[in-house]
Formats: structure tokens, C-alpha cells, sequence
């Protein structure tokens, strides 16, 4: 049973490495790796309205400040939230102009945190990696 503790304590610790790392790439443009997820589950949404909730499902890691987070975002002018149509109790969240321009850039800044690392693993290990994960995960 030791051995299983140690490797959940690496993928714990890798995920935050990850996370922490991203987020100190980003800095520079005062946004943090949960608003930079945000901002590509936007992206990903095309221009359509997506609601909080749907933000939140779609989190790499979910967060129950997505509500927070998107506030943040607008204030920056990188996202707009308008009333939803068909339920005045949510809201329409989708990403700006300003914010696509961003998350080029961001995009940019996480790609070279990366790229470093790219080559440590070969497709087989990496192939392996996502597969002993998955099968962690029992899926």
C-alpha cells in the first residue's frame, strides 16, 4: 500500500508543480492559471454564451470561486457577462476581443513553460503515462 500512497503523492505534487508553475508564467499579466482556464473554456465556446455552471464542469481543476474568477476577468474587460435569456437567474459569459488577444499571448507563455519538457518522455512513455492514469482512475 506504500507504494500506491508515494505515486498518488507524485501525481499530487506534479499537478501542483504544474499549476503553481503555469501561474508564475503568467504573472506578468496579472492572471492566474484558474482565470487562464477560464478564459480557454471560453475560446472553446466559439462566441456561444456559456454559463457559470457549464464554466465550472469544464475546469480542469473546478473551483468553487468560478463565480469569483469570472468577475475578475470582467473587470479586466476580458470577458462579458450579460442576463441569460431564457433564465434571468443565470449569466451569459462570453470571452472579448481583448481576451482572445490575451490568451494568444498567455497561450504563448505556457507553451514555452512546456516546451522544456516535451522531449523527457518518449510517444510510448507518455502513451503509457495518460493509460496508467486512466486505469488509476478506473476508466
Amino acid at each position: 500500500m506504500n507504494k500506491y500512497y508515494d505515486a498518488i503523492f507524485e501525481i499530487i505534487r506534479t499537478g501542483h508543480w504544474i499549476t503553481d508553475s503555469v501561474s508564475k508564467q503568467l504573472k506578468e499579466y496579472d492572471i492566474y492559471e484558474p482565470q487562464f482556464n477560464v478564459l480557454r473554456i471560453l475560446r472553446g465556446a466559439k462566441g456561444k454564451p456559456v454559463s457559470v455552471n457549464t464554466i465550472l464542469e469544464s475546469m480542469v481543476q473546478r473551483s468553487s470561486n468560478v463565480t469569483r474568477i469570472v468577475d475578475k476577468l470582467a473587470a479586466k474587460g476580458l470577458v462579458e457577462r450579460t442576463l441569460c435569456s431564457e433564465d434571468r437567474r443565470k449569466m451569459d459569459i462570453v470571452i472579448t476581443d481583448e481576451g482572445l488577444a490575451l490568451l494568444l499571448k498567455l497561450d504563448k507563455k505556457v507553451e514555452d513553460f512546456h516546451k522544456p519538457m516535451h522531449n523527457n518522455l518518449d510517444q510510448k512513455e507518455l502513451e503509457k503515462l495518460a493509460q496508467l492514469i486512466k486505469k488509476l482512475k478506473g476508466q
